[in-house]
């Protein structure tokens, strides 16, 4: 059966009866995890198994993995991980050793997502935060320099991709100026359309060969000034797959955030009416799932081809010590190497 043009979630530690009967039916492309997912490694494995088992094909599994505020896989199972500030930090310091050093995080990542099933993680940011911006990205920014941004971003996403598991270009195209939470309310942005280009899009086009990408809830009122980029056709089409080039499947940010406005099914059908390829929708209610899959077509044409193209590009993790590259990683990024240590 075709897979559907939306990623699920779901609501506990095991795939329940009535969520396997709709993963059968609805077909959904993927899957998202996040921490009420979560409980030992061993569950988690048997959880995408089930997933994977329900829907009838290796579909990705995707998680939030960044470190810091955002990790939805943390100790005493797996290393807690520094926020993308550090990185910057480092970065300042020593370019290149700021560059290893995420390379590095990105590939032992990876290593503990690809243990247990997970082979997507929404990871690398490329906001760029600027004085004034809402704290909801704050320390996970490698920092306020688009160049030194993207470089960073294409470090981790190295490194992800050298352990098996596929990077997310997120928030395209751009979250960093936002003076609102866009889990809350819909964040506008009023910044000239020359500026943006400079800087917060600027960011984005160096990484524009990725293969998955996520749109932000933003209003970006001198290009749209109605719709946030997820549902505007102007921002897809001029700006994301326009200036900063993005080639990749590109999904909607969770469509159950409070800066959409709509039904579910209203949300869902204008990110994809807008560009989005794949509708992302994260909380686990059965009842909303239901609505989103009732919204969303199977996924056909360009849609399709840039899906088989992202995951196409799977493949084995490299060698990797990875106790040897632990240690080697806290003494980097500054931690005590048992900190760092699996439990």
């Amino acid at each position: 059966m075709p897979s559907r043009a939306f990623i699920t979630g779901l609501v506990g530690l095991t795939v329940s009866a009535s969520e396997r009967a709709f993963i059968r039916e609805a077909s959904p492309w993927g899957l998202i995890i996040f921490k009420r997912n979560v409980n030992t490694p061993e569950q988690v494995t048997e959880l995408t198994r089930s997933f994977r088992d329900a829907v009838g094909w290796e579909a990705p599994v995707l998680v939030d993995q960044e470190g810091g505020r955002v990790q939805r896989l943390g100790p005493p199972h797996w290393p807690a991980y520094p926020p993308g500030a550090r990185y910057g930090a480092l970065y300042d310091r020593e370019p290149a050793a700021g560059l290893a050093a995420a390379r590095m995080a990105g590939h032992l990542i990876a290593a503990d997502l690809i243990a247990v099933g997970i082979d997507v993680d929404c990871l690398p940011l490329a906001d760029v935060p600027v004085a004034g911006s809402d704290q909801v990205i704050g320390d996970r920014a490698y920092g306020t320099e688009p160049a030194k941004v993207a470089a960073i971003a294409g470090a981790i996403a190295e490194g992800l991709t050298a352990g098996g598991v596929l990077p997310v270009l997120k928030h395209l195209p751009g979250h960093g100026r936002a003076r609102a939470d866009s889990h809350k309310q819909l964040p506008v942005v009023d910044t000239d359309r020359a500026t943006l280009e400079k800087t917060d899009f600027a960011a984005f086009k160096p990484l524009a060969g990725l293969p998955l990408g996520m749109t932000a809830h933003v209003v970006f009122s001198a290009i749209d000034p109605v719709a946030p980029a997820t549902t505007s056709v102007t921002m897809v089409r001029e700006v994301i797959r326009g200036f900063i080039g993005f080639k990749g499947l590109l999904m909607s940010d969770d469509v159950s955030m409070g800066a959409l406005s709509g039904t579910l099914a209203e949300r869902s059908r204008a990110a994809l009416s807008a560009g989005c390829d794949v509708v992302l929708h994260c909380n686990g209610d059965l009842r909303e799932m239901t609505e989103v899959a009732s919204a969303v077509p199977e996924l056909a044409g360009d849609a399709a081809t840039r899906a088989e193209a992202a995951l196409a590009q799977r493949k084995a993790p490299e060698d990797f010590d990875v106790a040897q590259a632990r240690a080697l990683f806290a003494r980097m990024v500054g931690e005590q190497p048992q900190r760092m240590t699996v439990s």
